[in-house]
């Protein structure tokens, strides 16, 4: 139903502009004053790079954070990444990630990211005080943020917005009429912009997502995706049917699907239940990380890592690298 408002396809949206036009005129407001200075913004010791979205829902944005992550490391950078930790409720912030940091604690993708790049990460509401525990506890050269494109209150260097290539900005409109968190013109002022599927529009950076080989959620063994039978996919994401679709392109015999709210908890039971004898269920990693203490034998993760062309790709690191400077 929400996929069908926020893409005016049902007139539903027409009664939510009310809503829609004051939500602009908050979020309006707020950039305005720290344009003005009457709200105060922080600058950070190190570079600051953000990589955010328009549009409420997925996009493929930590994907790209970790690519960013993984191709800075490999050019000699000390890479750090911050985030407000959407979904996890911790006892104290600023919260610094090690090995035993759950979920319910920092959010699925913060553990994500910390699990597959090894790079540092803290995560906070205030994103001033993660960059500053991260840089109490290690000297680096930059500072990625996972979001935040429109938390103003943390100066940047570099903004980098990852779009939907497929449903684009829907109808337009600010929430709760459509997906938009700002609106598209704000794309004007930003460095970079990167498409995830669909066709690039002129200036954008086309992006795709690659699935790997699968990988069993409790012992890490990889085998490819498709030698998985009987197989029971469920995706707990901002879009579910993202992933269904890749599973498809990838010719994998789907028995059932099933969709999560994004950032959805999970217990055994409720996961155990998706499957009969003989089934496979399959997740995505960002559901992987949730689930890993009761994981059954049978329980799969498809990793998947963006995709950028190498001469689209190089333009973007030397951009980022002149800011680094």
């Amino acid at each position: 139903m929400i996929d069908r408002i926020w893409s005016g396809s049902s007139p539903i949206y027409l009664l939510l502009l009310p809503l829609s036009w004051l939500y602009g005129l908050v979020s309006g407001v707020i950039r305005l004053s720290y344009r003005m200075g009457w709200r105060k913004s922080w600058r950070a010791p190190v570079p600051i790079v953000v990589v955010g979205n328009l549009t409420a829902g997925g996009n493929g944005k930590t994907p790209m954070v970790i690519w960013l992550v993984e191709h800075l490391q490999q050019r000699g950078y000390r890479v750090g990444v911050v985030s407000r930790g959407y979904g996890g409720k911790s006892a104290v912030y600023p919260l610094v990630l090690n090995a035993q940091t759950t979920t319910q604690q920092a959010g699925d993708e913060p553990v994500l990211i910390y699990q597959r790049t090894g790079a540092p990460v803290a995560i906070s509401p205030k994103r001033a005080e993660a960059v500053l525990a991260l840089l109490q506890q290690d000297a680096l050269d930059v500072v990625i943020t996972d979001d935040g494109l429109q938390h103003y209150a943390l100066q940047r260097d570099f903004e980098l917005v990852v779009i939907d290539g497929v449903r684009r900005f829907g109808n337009g409109w600010w929430l709760p009429a459509g997906p938009m968190r700002e609106r598209a013109a704000r794309l004007n002022t930003v460095d970079a912009c990167v498409a995830n599927g669909g066709v690039a529009q002129p200036g954008e950076i086309a992006m795709k997502l690659q699935a790997q080989e699968a990988v069993n959620v409790a012992s890490g063994e990889r085998r490819p995706v498709t030698e998985l039978s009987h197989v029971v996919a469920m995706a707990g994401i901002g879009h579910p049917p993202r992933f269904f679709a890749t599973l498809e392109k990838l010719d994998v015999e789907v028995e059932g699907e099933v969709p999560f709210a994004d950032h959805q908890d999970y217990t055994h039971a409720q996961l155990a239940a998706l499957t009969k004898k003989g089934q496979t269920l399959l997740m995505t990693e960002k559901d992987a990380v949730k689930c890993r203490a009761f994981a059954q034998p049978d329980w799969w993760y498809l990793p998947v890592d963006a995709v950028l062309p190498a001469d689209q790709a190089e333009r973007l690191l030397q951009d980022i690298e002149k800011r680094l400077k």
